[in-house]
């Protein structure tokens, strides 16, 4: 039996806003979500300028969590990429409608009041999330308090904010999703691996929904100086908006964000059944790994051409169809150039046939969001195949010459039809996973 799997439901937070709509607006205006971030900037001033390697980044605000229904009591129980799955979680929740309670007093949100049950076996809906770091943040504070104060006044709290899987476990106890439930920890890939492994639950059967996405939460001052220190990161010295520069021959390093996707997948006929609105299908995942080296890519590209070949080949689709990619496009010299030539030889090095489909990295405007990244440009490939309009990439003002032949969308968005759609996701540690979405039709 033919399992297709559609997208329900999706929820975000990231630099440039808290909704899906806001944020859909924002990329398709060009504007950057980058800028100095404050606790760095001081700190430079307080030790001086050369303190940090890169001050900039990109920061998510949530000004009120009680409209999440996250007081207090949670929120000093969870670290912020745990907050911010389950922020996301709401949105998502709300469009797929998936009723969603307190996660330890279990009584439902007043705004999913009446609303029946997602499933009716809750074995048969899932959590499946990719972390790529976890709980930095509460790590540089906790060490910082048992250095300062001693063990004793450390942070109960500790371990639960710290681990990974706890994000997808949050989500879990609050709509008791009981099925499948499981961590990807793949740097730069974690999202799309767990969207891709959701995608993959679903087809085989082992579930009929699967919440699926990734978050992240890194800008503290060890995560600025750790990825500093790498020489990752941005050197770029002026108006930050203009930092994260995809493709550009001035591009010099990745700006480091915060932020990320839920998106919730279905079998189709479930969804149908519930009457939900669908927003999506996915039909391709491909992954593969470089095993070349713990930070760098293989200058070949061959891992990352065989993940792209493989999800073509699940989707059963030829590359031409693909009429839109989201490239992984972090900004880095190397990482940009491999993706690049990658993305022409999966075409065959014909430039009429890869010419006609529009690469745009949305990077250039979100920054990095490490494992959250890849989840959030899935709900950016479904909304290009939903509104068939493809975000630019901004500050490509040159582009290197190694990405002659290419539609990198540049500064502006582009109208255009769109029926599949390609996201690209590469990590360290030689991680590569795509996945492939198509415009949902009735069969």
């Amino acid at each position: 039996m033919d399992r297709r799997v559609v997208i329900t439901g999706m929820g975000t937070l990231n630099p440039l806003g808290n909704t899906v709509d806001q944020t859909w607006k924002r990329l398709l205006a060009g504007q950057s979500g980058i800028r100095t971030v404050d606790f760095i900037q001081a700190e430079c001033d307080e030790h001086g300028d050369d303190s940090y390697r890169c001050r900039i980044g990109g920061v998510v605000t949530v000004d009120d969590y009680s409209r999440y229904h996250l007081d207090n009591k949670l929120l000093n129980k969870m670290e912020d990429f745990q907050r911010y799955a389950f922020c996301a979680m709401h949105e998502a929740a709300l469009a797929a409608r998936i009723p969603m309670s307190h996660p330890e007093e279990h009584i439902i949100f007043d705004e999913f009041s009446g609303m029946p049950s997602a499933v009716c076996d809750p074995y048969r809906m899932g959590v499946m999330l990719g972390i790529g770091v976890g709980g930095i943040k509460v790590s540089e504070e906790q060490v910082t308090v048992l250095c300062e104060k001693g063990p004793r006044r450390v942070s109960p709290f500790l371990i639960p904010k710290l681990i990974s899987n706890l994000s997808g476990a949050w989500i879990g106890q609050s709509v008791g999703a009981k099925g499948v439930s499981s961590c990807y920890v793949t740097a730069c890939a974690s999202g799309t691996n767990a969207i891709g492994e959701a995608f993959l639950a679903i087809k085989s059967n082992r579930a009929d929904i699967i919440i699926s996405g990734g978050l992240e939460a890194t800008a503290c001052r060890i995560g600025f100086a750790g990825f500093g220190n790498m020489k990752a990161l941005s050197s770029y010295k002026g108006d930050p908006a203009k930092a994260s520069r995809p493709f550009d021959k001035a591009r010099c390093g990745f700006v480091m964000s915060e932020g990320g996707a839920i998106l919730v997948l279905e079998e189709l006929n479930h969804a149908k059944q519930r009457g939900v609105p669908i927003l999506g299908e996915v039909v391709g995942y491909g992954l593969t790994s470089d095993a070349y080296h713990i930070t760098s890519p293989d200058p070949n590209g061959d891992g990352a051409l065989m993940a792209m070949k493989q999800a073509v080949e699940s989707a059963g689709i030829r590359p031409t169809d693909i009429d839109y990619i989201n490239a992984h496009g972090t900004s880095t010299v190397a990482g940009d150039r491999i993706e690049a030539l990658g993305i022409k030889r999966l075409f065959g090095d014909r430039e009429a046939d890869y010419s006609r489909t529009a690469v745009s990295s949305t990077k250039s405007m979100t920054g990095h969001m490490l494992g959250g990244a890849g989840a959030f440009e899935a709900l950016v490939c479904a909304k290009v195949c939903q509104d068939n309009v493809v975000p630019p990439t901004i500050n490509l003002d040159e582009p290197d010459d190694e990405m002659s032949g290419l539609d990198l969308v540049p500064h502006f968005a582009k109208q255009k039809d769109v029926c599949y759609a390609m996201s690209n996701s590469f990590g360290f540690g030689g991680h590569n996973a795509v996945l492939i979405f198509r415009k949902y039709s009735e069969p």
